[in-house]
């Protein structure tokens, strides 16, 4: 099975949203974590969904599966208290989903609503192939490494340096393993899941994803992906009539 994991746990602090998680906040009528649903849902690679979620709000979400008809959501589990720990009990989800069955698992944010079907195609071959993906931004920028006190300790080429976004892909078993042997050495802090993978020896492969593939978090991306909406309907709107 091909299952995604989304990780809805955030309560939008930095969004400064006040009556809402900033995966619930609507652009033009509809949430942000069903744009990012619609995704995994409209995919024939897709064959389950799990969402790990701040407990309080399962039931608007479940609601908002139905309202939206996301038929492949299978289970929705309380997020723990680090993003780590939530990620692990979407994991746990996912396992019991699976049916033992061998199985890849695509674990996303739900605030990162701008990526495509065919990237969630590539991430799941890219498992088959290497083991793993890692989704990647190009880096269009100089990166700067720096000491605690502010100095430069490297400057990596660009050509050899990527942003590391999601989904971050792997086989279920591979990456369950990995956070066993976190918790077991008493660590539930590692900020994502190329972290923890990479920690304990995986090899890990880069795929190249959509440039607008941007995580929701402040309100200046809020108005990104409003932007990027109205491109693509615009585009639509706009396209010649075949002849």
């Amino acid at each position: 099975m091909n299952i995604g994991v989304i990780f809805a746990g955030g309560s939008g602090r930095r969004m400064h949203s006040k009556d809402k998680p900033k995966q619930f906040l609507e652009m033009y009528g509809k949430p942000i974590i069903i744009y990012t649903l619609e995704h995994f849902e409209n995919s024939p690679d897709i064959d389950a969904v799990v969402i790990s979620c701040i407990e309080e709000w399962i039931p608007y979400l479940e609601s908002l599966i139905y309202k939206y008809r996301i038929e492949k959501v299978k289970k929705i589990v309380p997020g723990g208290k680090t993003g780590q720990l939530s990620i692990y009990n979407g994991l746990n989800a996912a396992q019991e989903v699976s049916g033992g069955d061998k199985s890849i698992v695509l674990i996303h944010d739900g605030v990162r609503p701008l990526i495509n079907t065919g990237l969630l195609s590539d991430c799941i071959n890219s498992v088959k192939n290497y083991g793993n993906a890692i989704t990647a931004g190009i880096v269009t920028e100089t990166i700067a490494v720096v000491d605690e006190e502010g100095y430069v300790t490297n400057l990596p080429e660009r050509k050899d340096s990527r942003v590391a976004k999601a989904p971050q892909c792997f086989w279920l078993d591979d990456i369950l393993t990995a956070h066993n042997n976190a918790l077991t050495e008493g660590r539930d802090d590692y900020i994502d899941s190329c972290s923890i993978m990479k920690h304990y020896g995986h090899r890990l492969h880069m795929i190249v994803g959509p440039a607008e593939n941007i995580k929701i978090t402040t309100p200046e991306d809020f108005y990104i992906m409003r932007a990027f909406i109205e491109a693509k309907e615009n585009a639509q709107m706009y396209m010649p009539e075949e002849q």
